[in-house]
């Protein structure tokens, strides 16, 4: 079974920092096409940051400088990095991981639980 499993989430002052992690298991055998995303309050969900391979790395403009992504493949884990938190970096952050699929089908996506930031000012 594939399964997603967050923490690191918390309450942060605006400048602060937080390392978020997601801990990959079932047949998962790589961290490409894993991401993170975020959902605030009266908003649809937003890309934060993904890995499409090892070496290439996306991020949204609002925490371009700010967030790191990252990957240990040995513990089968991927981090967030948030540095310079700002009050609108308050969401629910979600673990992605895109599975690709036989016949030209579009990926699988697997989502973790969700894990509360909040940024005070």
């Amino acid at each position: 079974q594939v399964q997603l499993v967050e923490s690191g989430g918390g309450l942060v002052q605006a400048g602060g920092s937080l390392r978020l992690s997601c801990v990959v298991s079932g047949s998962i055998f790589n961290l490409n096409t894993m991401g993170w995303y975020r959902q605030a309050p009266g908003k649809q969900r937003e890309l934060v940051a993904t890995v499409v391979t090892v070496g290439l790395t996306k991020y949204a403009d609002s925490v371009k400088g700010r967030f790191t992504i990252s990957g240990d493949a040995a513990k089968k884990t991927m981090y967030l990095q948030m540095n310079s938190l700002k009050p609108e970096d308050t969401a629910v952050y979600y673990c992605n991981k895109k599975i690709p699929q036989p016949y030209g089908l579009p990926p699988a996506d697997y989502w973790g639980q969700g894990t509360q930031v909040t940024v005070s000012s």
